[in-house]
């Protein structure tokens, strides 16, 4: 039992590289096929935010030493399979190093928590919401073109999260999901490798990019995962260091869009799981944060293998992890929005544009989501109905 203790942060760090390279990584892949990307552009997008991601998920406990882990933002890559379509790989390129400058700007001015006050979080949860139901939903067809594959899926996510809460539901999800599969068609032809460098981008900007791509994406990585990971080390008793969280994730991001990458930050979940209690002694946790860092590197460096894997599942099968993998963001939202009664139409508009997936003007629709919300929010009075309640 006690060797069991003494090296429970190895456990954790690896349950930390999981949770972003399971899900994460399906997620990235549905939305370049989703785009029309080449494979050398999905293999620098999935180099830039794994590789460096994990580097700095090494630095960070390294310099600070802090149980900080990250990769990249999962609700990021989710808002992208449907935006990215509708941009040239350079114009996306140019809207993440935009985003990572807003990041890194809202780091050095501290206007984060200022910033956030003016954007109702019902509304935010509500956009969301939508976003991730349009992945959620696809569980369903999935399960009817592949019956046993889907109901061991299934399975697996309803006994991990009953009986082994300390294990991700989308690992048991993806094994099982995966045995389903073979049992199904056994006769698989494992594919032969092939090697592919990460290729650079020159960015381009445009105002379009900057509207439609570069805040939302940096909006949710500050609310989603930045914001989640300081909570977490506050929690458990550490001194967040949110100022310096927030540069290194805005520069990371920014040097990871000149490969393709849309992020490189600090990860919420990942951070919560490497600085819990049960890692070990509050001093030596951030041993758990470089286990991850190290094990999210090497995701990044073999990257090109990890593609050539993953298109041996079928279609619907991806789309069934990717589901699985937001289940439990789409819950958590879901029930924060719809519970903040005196948001009552503003939070149901925002849901509706978003889960629509309509460009209007050329904007997406988790855009017109926060900005519809937002309105009618204002124009109801719901926000001045919160605070006179919470007064």
């Amino acid at each position: 039992m006690n060797t069991l203790n003494k090296h429970q942060y190895l456990f954790n760090g690896i349950v930390s590289a999981l949770l972003a390279c399971t899900g994460g990584a399906v997620l990235i892949i549905e939305a370049a096929h989703s785009a029309g990307f080449s494979r050398t552009a999905l293999v620098s997008w999935l180099f830039a935010v794994f590789f460096l991601g994990g580097l700095v998920s090494i630095a960070m406990p390294l310099i600070f030493k802090l149980p900080i882990a990250g990769a990249h933002s999962i609700t990021a890559a989710a808002f992208l399979g449907t935006a990215a379509a509708h941009f040239t790989l350079p114009e996306l390129a140019g809207s993440y190093v935009m985003a990572g400058l807003l990041i890194a700007l809202v780091g050095m001015t501290g206007i984060f928590a200022k910033f956030m006050k003016l954007l109702p979080k019902p509304i935010v949860a509500a956009m969301l919401t939508g976003l991730v139901a349009q992945y959620v939903i696809k569980i369903v067809p999935a399960l009817q073109a592949y019956p046993l594959a889907g109901t061991l899926s299934i399975l697996g996510f309803l006994l991990t999260s009953r009986y082994f809460k300390k294990i991700p539901p989308i690992v048991s999800v993806l094994v099982l999901g995966i045995f389903g599969l073979w049992a199904s068609q056994p006769a698989w032809q494992i594919p032969e490798l092939h090697v592919v460098l990460p290729q650079l981008v020159i960015p381009a900007f445009s105002v379009h990019g900057f509207i439609s791509i570069a805040v939302p994406v940096a909006l949710l990585i500050l609310s989603n995962d930045i914001a989640v990971a300081m909570a977490a080390l506050q929690q458990n008793g550490y001194k967040a260091p949110m100022m310096s969280s927030l540069f290194i994730s805005g520069i990371g991001t920014s040097l990871a869009a000149f490969f393709g990458g849309h992020a490189v930050a600090v990860g919420g979940m990942m951070t919560a799981l490497c600085s819990s209690e049960d890692v070990g002694p509050k001093d030596k946790r951030f041993r758990a944060a470089m286990v991850s860092g190290i094990l999210v590197t090497l995701f990044g460096l073999f990257a090109w293998a990890v593609i050539d894997l993953i298109t041996l599942l079928p279609r619907p099968f991806i789309s069934l992890i990717a589901g699985f993998s937001l289940l439990q963001v789409l819950i958590a939202n879901a029930h924060f929005a719809f519970s903040a009664h005196s948001y009552r139409y503003s939070v149901v508009a925002a849901f509706i544009v978003s889960i629509s997936n309509v460009s209007f003007a050329g904007i997406s629709s988790p855009v017109w989501s926060l900005l519809v919300g937002s309105s009618i929010a204002w124009m109801l009075g719901e926000r001045k109905a919160e605070m006179s309640g919470s007064g």
